[in-house]
């Protein structure tokens, strides 16, 4: 009697080998759609914590300035790109440089000396003190929502107050402090004289606002 052969092998079909090869790469395609966002929102949450670190670092510069009238920086700005070069040192009228030198760069005296104040991506932060909202809501030349860092980056209006806007806000990667206002969402409202308000256009979306109150 003939016997029947159990053993044949068979192999896969096109359809399964077509369905496996399917499901890997839409298994890539999610990996690296999702890896830059994920990235992105990495590196948003590192600057929002330099921008807790800024406030944090305002509220002992006031402690360490009792006698001045709303005890911060008076209004003045550091570009981190051109302005960080050796043997730049602040001037005693420098307030945005002397700010970043003395409560930014964990007290390096000088400002050749290594910057630690920068962006994640490495790019050092650039800083805009404005005047105290009290100085410039009445419409005068230093009014807030004309304030402009470059036309990349400038503060302009929104509901009733200001919030970072531009063609390319991020890439500037202005820090902007208001003396005299406070966060609702994105927007920088007035509030009193000496209270604060920071700024930050972030790269994923959006603009992080944190104050003192």
């Amino acid at each position: 009697m003939a016997k029947n052969n159990t053993n044949t092998k068979q192999g896969f079909t096109i359809i399964e080998v077509v369905l496996v090869l399917a499901i890997a790469g839409l298994i890539f395609l999610m990996v690296f759609v999702a890896l830059p966002a994920l990235q992105r929102s990495q590196r948003d949450t590192a600057r929002r914590n330099d921008m807790s670190r800024v406030d944090t670092s305002l509220v002992q510069y006031q402690t360490n300035n009792n006698t001045k009238s709303n005890n911060l920086p008076g209004a003045g700005s550091w570009k981190g790109k051109a302005d960080f070069k050796e043997g730049n040192n602040c001037s005693s009228t420098d307030t945005a440089c002397l700010f970043v030198r003395d409560y930014m760069n964990s007290g390096a005296a000088e400002m050749e000396k290594v910057n630690e104040f920068e962006d994640p991506e490495g790019t050092p932060y650039s800083v805009l003190i404005t005047d105290n909202w009290a100085k410039v809501s009445d419409g005068g030349s230093g009014t807030l929502g004309v304030i402009t860092f470059n036309e990349n980056s400038k503060l302009v209006e929104k509901d009733g107050g200001y919030t970072v806007g531009g063609s390319n806000p991020f890439s500037e990667h202005v820090v902007y402090i208001v003396p005299g206002g406070r966060c609702e969402g994105e927007v920088v409202k007035q509030s009193q004289k000496r209270h604060f308000a920071v700024l930050y256009r972030l790269e994923g979306a959006g603009v992080y606002c944190i104050d003192d109150q």
